[in-house]
């Protein structure tokens, strides 16, 4: 079974999968095409950092951070030992349920070309592809994509 659960992201469980989803993405991207939000930004009231566990081991993280009228979904990561499970899917649920929560309908990411999974998954969960949202620009190894939800 899956618990998910509101965490702080300095834990050093959590920390770690930080730093491994870090590792992952500048294996893949230049500096510049990764948008990578400190803990500190993690850290801050307007965004919920969740936390996946099975058997009370730690097996996914990710964060929605809201923006005025939206949120972006930030820091999705399961480790590659715990993919195919359904975590990242339970995951993105529960954090567009925090928006809901919040009154916030509509659901933001970039996530990167080279991560087929990652788009596979969103567009199965309902996202589509739009252009730059936000602080964003043009990147051609960046994917934009948004969800309606709740209301």
């Amino acid at each position: 079974m899956i618990v998910i659960r509101q965490v702080d992201p300095t834990q050093a469980e959590v920390a770690d999968l930080i730093h491994q989803l870090d590792e992952y993405q500048e294996s893949m991207y230049p500096p510049e095409s990764n948008h990578l939000d400190s803990v500190d930004e993690l850290s801050k009231t307007n965004v919920n950092f969740l936390a996946a566990y099975v058997d009370s081991v730690i097996c996914g993280i990710g964060a929605v951070k809201v923006l005025n009228d939206y949120g972006e979904i930030k820091r999705l990561y399961v480790p590659g030992n715990y993919r195919g499970k359904g975590i990242a899917k339970e995951i993105v649920k529960e954090l567009e349920n925090c928006l809901v929560k919040r009154s916030i309908f509509t659901a933001r990411l970039e996530t990167g070309i080279h991560q087929h999974e990652a788009i596979d998954l969103y567009k199965k969960l309902g996202y589509f592809e739009i252009a730059p949202f936000g602080d964003y620009t043009e990147d051609p190894l960046s994917v934009f994509m948004e969800k309606k939800i709740g209301g």
